[in-house]
């Protein structure tokens, strides 16, 4: 079986409506496993004290913030390519989750950050990266609200998120590029003396793997609910033609 059959709208649906129960219950397993172990059963850390334990939402979110743009890159890529409405709407439907997501990951990194730097906000290459990718995401939404045709509307919107993806990959490695800022590293890296203690990495790997189930499960719900959007509007522009 091909992976491009689940291009076809039924199909996708067909599949999504078995897997969600499925996807949502594990998400919310692992978030609610993860912040519960986090929060409440793991120790203060010596410099940061309890502020530390905002890891458990700002990297996860962080993280999904980034990949959910990359995600829809791939999707665009896709429309471009092949012209699978399917993958247009997938991007469509992901991008106010990644924008959630984003929200996420700056206002936890705010109420993290104010205790150790002394600020809410610093013009750090990462979290102005970050902030110019919130942008684009709303940006992104906002073109394919303005567009009413909805092949037009993918492809401006494809063009926007090809963009938007070079911010995307600078909010990802932005502390790699320039050695200054107050931002920290990565808590998680193939480096072991970068990664965060295992008191605090075990519970966030479970966070972390709840975010990602929660993004895919809201992604299939919303590629639904866009799918019969589309549908709709496709009677409706038959039924004034008549």
């Amino acid at each position: 079986m091909s992976l491009w059959e689940y291009a076809n709208p039924v199909r996708f649906i067909r599949l999504t409506d078995r897997v969600l129960p499925a996807l949502s219950g594990a998400a919310v397993l692992c978030l609610v496993v993860g912040l519960v172990w986090g929060f409440f059963f793991t120790p203060d850390d010596y410099r940061q004290g309890s502020t530390v334990k905002i890891i458990y939402l700002h990297v996860p979110a962080a993280l999904m913030a980034i990949n959910a743009w990359l995600m829809m890159l791939v999707a665009s890529l896709i429309w471009i390519v092949r012209r699978h409405h399917v993958s247009a709407l997938a991007a469509r439907a992901a991008a106010p989750v990644g924008a959630t997501m984003t929200v996420i990951a700056l206002a936890t990194g705010a109420i993290w950050g104010q205790p150790m730097w002394g600020t809410w906000w610093a013009w750090d290459p990462r979290l102005t990266s970050f902030l110019i990718l919130f942008l684009f995401y709303l940006g992104y939404m906002a073109l394919w609200e303005a567009i009413e045709n909805d092949d037009a509307a993918a492809d401006l919107t494809s063009i926007l998120c090809l963009v938007g993806s070079v911010f995307a990959l600078l909010s990802r490695y932005a502390v790699n590029f320039w050695n200054q800022g107050l931002h920290q590293g990565a808590s998680l890296s193939l480096d072991a003396e970068e990664n965060v203690a295992d008191v605090f990495w075990l519970p966030l790997l479970v966070c972390i793997a709840g975010f990602v189930l929660l993004f895919v499960a809201l992604v299939f719900l919303r590629t639904q609910t866009e799918i019969r959007a589309r549908r709709m509007r496709a009677i409706l522009a038959r039924e004034r033609m008549a």
